[in-house]
């Protein structure tokens, strides 16, 4: 269904200035490609590209997933090629196909997004996805991980610049509110389709969504969300560093299969670099060329890392198995990871 952008007077669109400041970290990148679904957040994104890249550095290449799950996605797939057509840019739509679990749909549909979105990069030769994730979106993502239980890493949000497939996925409109970028539709007279699964409430973050209004009357706007978040990732990125210095300085060593470190002076920091120290030392043991069930849960971790800090400060023996490993402590408190074989998990410091 084609809508056109509601009233927006109190917000202003996005100028060509506003746009240089946004997209001057993908300056120099080759080629980009630029993910729209004709929703106003990514037809706003795709208009304020095209015109700051009309130099014709750097390349853009559009696509559009249809997911396979509404039969409207095929028409909102041409619309979004007509307006490229109007801006000169190539255009591509890929479709999400097989199986629809009845089960976690929107985490599977976007899973299935970023593998197609990754393999058009490559095959393209881009060296990014650009998505128009805002404001709205990094609230709304920031509340859902709080309802979860995350950790600080997950309370960060989403990144301006991660990886999707092994590709760099940026997310430059983070900052932006979306009702600015339907004011920005509005400005330029671009109309954009409206997906009815935004408004099913089956779905958590649509939920979350209509709590914002009311979290907003008490003062926790989408900004203020979206500033909890850049300074828990500044906090979180902070103590990542600390926990890789804190494990560079103990004793250890080890051999295929096996490593050990000093777990009892690893004892004197705080705990929370003793966690992050311990999911890190056993993601390094994981060997790069062998494929792992999944990330282990920061619960799980913690739980592990709070029962070797009680032992080794007490001074016995304890074993535990923890990301594929067996982990014993022994009472001088040297912690070895030894390989269990085919009972593996992969881990990493920054999972729920």
């Amino acid at each position: 269904m084609i809508a056109t952008p509601p009233e927006t007077a109190e917000y202003e669109p996005l100028t060509a200035a506003d746009a240089a400041v946004l997209f001057a970290p993908l300056a120099g990148e080759d080629a980009l490609v630029v993910a729209v679904s004709g929703g106003p957040d990514s037809v706003a994104l795709l208009a304020l590209l095209a015109e700051w890249a009309r130099s014709g550095h750097p390349r853009l290449l559009v696509v559009t997933i249809d997911h396979g799950l509404r039969p409207e996605a095929a028409a909102e797939a041409l619309m979004v090629g007509e307006l490229c057509a109007g801006l000169k840019l190539e255009h591509r739509t890929r479709r999400w196909s097989g199986h629809k679990p009845q089960t976690g749909l929107q985490e599977k549909a976007r899973a299935a997004r970023y593998a197609l979105l990754a393999e058009e990069a490559r095959a393209s030769g881009a060296t990014a996805i650009v998505t128009a994730h805002n404001l709205d979106d990094q609230a709304e993502t920031l509340l859902i991980r709080m309802a979860a239980g995350s950790g600080l890493t997950g309370l960060a949000g989403m990144a301006p610049r991660s990886s999707a497939s092994g590709v760099v996925l940026a997310r430059p409109l983070l900052g932006t509110e979306k009702a600015r970028l339907v004011a920005t539709c509005k400005a330029r007279g671009l109309s954009f389709v409206r997906d009815p699964s935004n408004d099913d409430p089956r779905f958590a973050r649509i939920r979350w969504r209509e709590f914002l209004p009311e979290l907003a009357q008490e003062g926790l706007t989408a900004e203020r969300l979206g500033q909890l978040a850049r300074r828990l990732a500044r906090a979180d990125e902070a103590l990542d560093v600390l926990a890789v210095r804190a494990l560079a300085t103990l004793p250890a060593g080890g051999e295929a299969g096996e490593r050990w470190f000093d777990f009892a002076r690893l004892c004197h920091e705080p705990e929370e670099i003793i966690i992050r120290s311990l999911a890190l030392a056993l993601a390094a043991a994981q060997d790069s060329d062998e494929a792992a069930d999944g990330p282990l849960r920061l619960a799980r971790i913690e739980g592990c890392a709070q029962a070797l800090i009680i032992a080794a400060r007490e001074g016995r023996a304890l074993r535990r198995t923890l990301g594929g490993f067996r982990l014993l402590l022994a009472g001088d408190g040297l912690l070895t990871l030894r390989r269990e074989g085919e009972r593996r998990r992969g881990v990493h410091p920054a999972t729920v």
